[in-house]
């Protein structure tokens, strides 16, 4: 059978956490039951709230309260609306593993809509890429990242560089040595934690490219692609 998790969450605000993952067990053998809630609260990280009422929880953690409800009763396909929405990022990144992870070891297929590109290309093993209502590509994670024939399809995944028919991600976008015909004036550089995003302006557009430094704005230099 098939289970949905939407954004609005389908919970029982004045139940246990634990109650409401148990909700949908057959209660026929109570410590199978147990063992099984125990096993989903591991998963979605709340242990420490078991006990909890659902209408004390937060909002990311009310979420994580519907996925381990739509697991209980183990069904062939999981359906996911945007479901770490409402999680901190620092939480979101284990539970992902986490869930995930459980997914393909307990065989439960899912389809998963999100915006989230990260996501995408580490959980997923094929992803369709829907621009209004019609879809633009399929294919595995791999396959579409190292083919990225639109603006729109590049867009995704971060900001676009456009050189006639190709579209470029800011890691494949370096600064030259040489003269090219990409001349460019620093407009910015964005720090990102291991690197800087740098913005770089011509008199026709805008380019993006990654570097270990950050480049004092105004500077003047030339750009090439990688491999080039």
């Amino acid at each position: 059978f098939i289970k949905l998790v939407a954004q609005e969450f389908n919970v029982m605000p004045f139940t246990t956490v634990s109650e409401n993952i148990a909700e949908h067990l057959s209660r026929i053998n109570p410590e199978a039951d147990l063992r099984r809630v125990n096993e989903l609260l591991e998963v979605v990280d709340l242990v420490p709230f078991s006990e909890e009422k659902v209408k004390n929880l937060s909002g990311g953690q009310k979420q994580r309260v519907a996925l381990a409800k739509a697991l209980a009763k183990e069904p062939e396909l999981l359906l996911l609306d945007e479901p770490f929405s409402n999680i901190d990022t620092f939480r979101k990144n284990k539970l992902r593993r986490n869930l995930f992870n459980y997914l393909k070891e307990k065989g439960i297929a899912c389809i998963t809509a999100t915006h989230d590109a990260e996501e995408a290309l580490a959980f997923s093993d094929i992803l369709l890429v829907l621009k209004e209502g019609t879809v633009e590509t399929f294919g595995t994670p791999e396959n579409i990242y190292n083919n990225l024939n639109s603006e729109y399809l590049a867009g995704f995944f971060g900001e676009v560089n456009q050189f006639d028919d190709q579209f470029l991600l800011p890691h494949q976008l370096k600064i030259s040595e040489e003269i090219t015909n990409i001349n460019v004036e620093v407009y910015h550089s964005y720090f990102r934690g291991d690197h800087y995003l740098i913005h770089a302006k011509d008199e026709h557009q805008s380019y993006f490219f990654k570097h270990n430094l950050s480049l004092k704005s105004g500077s003047k230099l030339y750009l090439t692609p990688f491999g080039k």
